[in-house]
């Protein structure tokens, strides 16, 4: 089957078809073009979808909360970066972009070029063939008159032959004339037989020869387009099957995911993540402001003598000793502290373990490049050819001060966690060390163990003494302070900056009012009745029974 002997006489139909095949062509390609950037959406939006569901780290714009950040730990590294790995649309887009449009457009842009040389040479062609029509329809239509001339001269001559009045002039006139006609249509016979011949002759190859392989190389032309269009149809179907694997396999990862999801591992994590490791508050003592009720004339004037010798303003007292009562608030957020002394214990000796793992991990590091170091130089040393073993020296002597600073990090750090460890493991062993003023001043450990994340939620500390006082602290202002169970001595000294606490200096003796809860404060007062919590492991306690309160004396 070929279009050169079946579409002979389709010239204008072939020109159409082939017309339509490229729009076809063109509309295809489009098509892949919108189907590509929905692809391209898809995924961007797929990715946005992902990074408002924080799959990845989370950017620096984003704040989340605690309880975020769990979930982002547990349920999200299991379940969503699955279905960020169906961004594979990305793949299925650029693949369609590479394989099919960009290929559609470069094959349309050829196909236009080929048909339109093709249809020029069957225009020339045919316009060819018209003229050669043309050229011997005129030499026929010539050959045709001369043909009637001669024969009206043959007529005039037989008239004038046969006429008995015609003289012998006319007849030889008509007959040199006859003669003359039928020479020329002799002439003109044979010029038209000519023209005919070669028109015949080129209508011939032009239907044959010429039509037939303009026409074959247009089938060729269009063979070639529908094959391409079959490779792009299954371009663009591979497209999708490739990674439809990927995507099942997302799927059935997400589904796996979903099945191992532990609500007790989540559970944990949130143990993990706010437990502070403080201990609960110890029972309020019983303070008993009825004990001047019941004494003699005599003893209260002699108990009066010595209270107003040793008390200041009622008021400062009771608001020290209301102080308590905030001391489930929170301090003010300070900056955050290279020993994590702003975090409750137990976060502090988790954030504390990491750091020294990853000291210890670069401090192998480091050891693993001393070794190399010392096996170069060594090589250098036996074969100088090599190189300088002078040239690894400074190499070698940083490495040495890096390894040097690790080791000075981890034992710091190590001493830390000891510190830490003691506090949670066992509240009576009092560590002492020289940084300790600076773990407590700037920390966020209450006394009584509160601790939270938001500043909002939290109570603020005692309120600071002002020159009036509320209804409430008038209730208070003629209650005694609490009674002294023991005095303690100062080991170090304490700046107390944080609310609550109270300043001492080395050596100062205090009154204790109330024991160590098993939070390392212990609650204390000096002789001018100002009261607050300082360190147990700063003090050196001595508790007496039925203790008055003694002299205080700094040594």
């Amino acid at each position: 089957m070929s279009w050169g002997t079946e579409l002979w006489d389709q010239f204008d139909s072939l020109d159409k078809h082939t017309q339509w095949g490229i729009d076809f062509l063109e509309r295809y390609a489009k098509f892949v073009k919108e189907r590509i950037e929905i692809e391209q959406n898809y995924a961007k939006q797929l990715s946005d979808l992902s990074r408002v569901l924080k799959i990845s780290p989370v950017p620096h714009f984003f704040r989340v909360s605690k309880t975020e950040k769990i979930w982002l730990r547990s349920t999200v590294p299991n379940v969503l970066p699955k279905m960020k790995s169906q961004g594979q649309r990305e793949v299925v887009a650029e693949e369609m972009a590479h394989r099919v449009y960009g290929e559609l457009m470069r094959y349309a842009h050829d196909l236009k070029t080929e048909r339109k040389m093709h249809l020029q040479e069957g225009r020339k062609a045919q316009q060819y063939l018209d003229m050669c029509w043309k050229q011997m329809d005129n030499s026929k239509k010539k050959f045709e008159r001369e043909c009637r001339e001669a024969e009206k001269a043959q007529q005039s001559y037989e008239r004038l032959d046969n006429d008995t009045n015609a003289t012998k002039a006319d007849v030889e006139k008509a007959k040199q004339q006859l003669n003359l006609r039928t020479h020329m249509a002799d002439e003109n016979k044979n010029e038209y037989a000519a023209q005919l011949q070669n028109f015949n002759g080129e209508q011939h190859k032009h239907f044959y020869v010429v039509i037939p392989q303009i026409y074959k190389q247009l089938q060729e032309m269009d063979e070639r387009r529908t094959i391409k269009l079959s490779e792009c149809y299954r371009g663009f179907a591979d497209s999708e099957r490739k990674v439809i694997p990927i995507i099942s396999k997302c799927l059935e990862g997400m589904i796996l995911a979903a099945k191992s999801v532990d609500e007790r591992r989540d559970s944990q994590m949130v143990v993990d993540s706010f437990k502070s490791g403080f201990e609960p508050p110890g029972d309020f003592p019983f303070e008993d402001y009825s004990q001047h009720i019941y004494r003699t004339i005599s003893d209260g004037t002699i108990s009066a003598s010595k209270q107003e010798s040793g008390k200041v303003d009622a008021k400062t007292t009771v608001g020290k000793a209301k102080g308590k009562l905030w001391l489930f608030g929170k301090k003010p957020k300070g900056p955050a502290l290279e020993d994590f002394s702003h975090l409750p214990p137990e976060q502090r000796r988790k954030k504390l373990q990491q750091r020294i793992d990853e000291l210890n991990r670069e401090l192998q590091k480091e050891s693993d490049q001393k070794e190399a170091l010392n096996k170069m130089k060594d090589v250098y040393e036996k074969n100088p050819q090599m190189g300088d073993p002078g040239s690894l020296q400074p190499k070698l002597a940083e490495t040495m001060n890096n390894i040097d600073r690790l080791r000075m990090e981890i034992h710091k750090n190590e001493a830390w966690l000891s510190e830490v460890e003691g506090k949670t493991g066992g509240r009576g062993d009092r560590r002492h060390s020289s940084d300790i003023n600076h773990l407590v001043t700037q920390g966020r450990e209450s006394p009584e163990g509160s601790y939270t994340d938001d500043a909002n939620q939290e109570v603020r500390g005692p309120p600071q003494q002002h020159g009036h006082h509320s209804e409430f602290d008038d209730e208070f202002e003629d209650d005694d302070p609490l009674p002294a169970i023991g005095h303690c001595k100062a080991i170090y000294p304490f700046d107390g900056h944080n609310e609550g606490t109270l300043a001492m200096k080395e050596g100062e003796v205090l009154y204790i009012i109330e024991e160590d809860k098993g939070d390392g404060w212990t609650r204390a007062r000096r002789q001018n009745g100002e009261e607050g919590y300082v360190p147990t492991s700063y003090i050196d306690v001595t508790l007496e029974k039925n203790s008055k309160e003694p002299e205080s004396h700094n040594y």
